[in-house]
């Protein structure tokens, strides 16, 4: 009697399910975020004058070079998936590393934007600063929401140092170029959430006088 075949046997099968297992990854993922979204849109609701003007105490600058450097990384990124699968490794290793650099530039520019932030008085339990306690409450959520998703980035630049050193090193676990793209999706995802958070942090009141 010969045993059942496997369910996912064959290499179609199991990449579909390795995508379908990091969606649903992800989607564990946005909870981090979803409560803090959530406490975001309350305080906005609930004094949808003094948000706006903490927010334009924000770096719009380095907020927006630092949105330039993760939509270029998400390209990096893109690039070295597309040369994993067409089987140009060394491609795909540049690209991996020029991906993991940019993200480290960005946590670089981050790290600046804090220090100024603690310098110019930024800080959540700053009584003074604009915005009065709707600012207090703001200013907590933006160290806390742009924290988060500094942790998540260190996670990914992790993740594509490991894979840019197994291609090149030609090990295992770069063979198959689907496992590459289950760390683009990361990648791409945690680039996303930087595109909310600069929305909602950096973008309200700039239109104003």
């Amino acid at each position: 009697m010969s045993a059942p075949p496997f369910q996912f046997d064959s290499t179609g099968q199991q990449a579909v399910a390795s995508r379908l297992g990091m969606w649903v990854f992800l989607g564990t993922e946005l909870m981090f975020f979803g409560p803090l979204f959530m406490g975001y849109y309350f305080v906005r609701a609930t004094d949808p004058v003094a948000l706006p003007l903490a927010a334009r105490q924000t770096d719009l600058l380095l907020g927006s070079l630092n949105t330039l450097v993760l939509m270029t990384s998400s390209l990096g990124m893109a690039m070295a998936v597309s040369a994993a699968n067409e089987d140009r490794r060394r491609a795909a290793v540049r690209c991996l590393w020029a991906t993991s650099a940019l993200g480290l530039v960005f946590l670089l520019i981050k790290g600046w934007e804090y220090a100024k932030d603690i310098a110019s008085g930024f800080v959540p339990g700053n009584a003074s600063g604009a915005g009065g306690p709707t600012g207090q409450m703001f200013r907590l959520l933006y160290f806390a929401m742009t924290g988060l998703h500094a942790i998540h980035l260190c996670i990914g630049i992790g993740l594509v140092v490991v894979f840019a050193l197994a291609m090149r090193q030609r090990r295992p676990l770069a063979v198959d170029p689907g496992r590459l793209e289950i760390v683009g999706l990361y990648w791409h995802f945690v680039d996303i959430i930087w595109l909310f958070l600069f929305a909602l942090l950096y973008l309200p009141g700039r239109s104003g006088p």
